[in-house]
């Protein structure tokens, strides 16, 4: 299954990293907190990956393309018959990964939209946001997702109150409350799991939020529902967040890396 990821915002929150660089490529343990997303997929079998790019792109094209060259150790032969020996086998082996160019001011919506043709004949994908770990159990998940017949799951997390909240029964959201003061219940937590009709809740309006019209409507036709996940989820925001993932990976408590 197609993994989509949304990689393309600005990260105005946390200007003192995504000055030069997009917030998918901000680094946790010397690794952008992109390759540690996909990593958790990639634990779970899935490794066919739909990058969203926007802001910043070509900074994760550079990176990507040079890959192998900054994970491994090298041997360069010179001059006339030059060669090139990698000496570490790659972690990242097999990976296949679509840089697509959904435009840099182009909402959520909008970039899901655009990556339509990538999925082939494909029926259901993988969707999430390039600024936030978990380690959720993906495919729990998608189980969940196929026995419950909706078009779109998301997981539902408990995280700090700042955030929007839903209003569930019976598994299925009834209400999606996007992003106001709350201090208990559940909220969007991404990892979603989606069916191929999604894209009839999706139009080609560049400014098409995700989080606003489609979810509101997927959850007024009863088609979006609920994985909850208790276990750990933290996105990287604010400096503070990304300082406290930083801080879990060298003291070696990140609860995410489940590689």
């Amino acid at each position: 299954m197609k993994v989509v990821i949304l990689c393309g915002g600005k990260g105005t929150r946390l200007r003192e990293e995504t000055e030069y660089r997009p917030k998918p490529m901000v680094p946790i343990g010397g690794r952008p907190i992109l390759w540690h997303i996909m990593r958790t997929y990639a634990a779970h079998g899935h490794t066919e990956f739909i990058l969203c790019l926007g802001y910043k792109g070509e900074v994760i094209k550079d990176w990507f393309r040079n890959l192998h060259w900054m994970m491994s150790d090298v041997r360069v032969t010179l001059g006339e018959g030059s060669s090139v020996e990698f000496y570490d086998d790659m972690e990242e082996r097999g990976w296949s990964v679509t840089l697509a160019d959904t435009g840099e001011d182009t909402m959520t919506g909008g970039r899901i939209k655009r990556i339509e043709k990538y999925l082939g004949d494909d029926q259901e994908f993988l969707l999430t946001y390039g600024d936030g770990v978990s380690n959720v159990d993906i495919n729990a998940s998608i189980e969940y997702h196929r026995s419950s017949g909706r078009t779109l799951t998301l997981t539902g997390v408990r995280p700090p109150g700042r955030w929007g909240e839903l209003k569930i029964e019976g598994g299925q959201v009834t209400n999606f409350f996007e992003k106001p003061q709350t201090s208990e219940g559940r909220i969007n937590g991404g990892y979603f799991i989606a069916n191929r009709s999604l894209f009839k809740y999706l139009d080609d309006d560049p400014m098409l939020v995700f989080e606003r019209a489609p979810l509101n409507s997927l959850s007024a036709d009863g088609e979006l529902g609920c994985y909850p996940h208790d276990g750990f989820w933290q996105p990287m925001d604010t400096y503070q967040e990304f300082m406290l993932l930083n801080r879990l990976w060298n003291d070696g408590e990140a609860q995410w890396k489940v590689w």
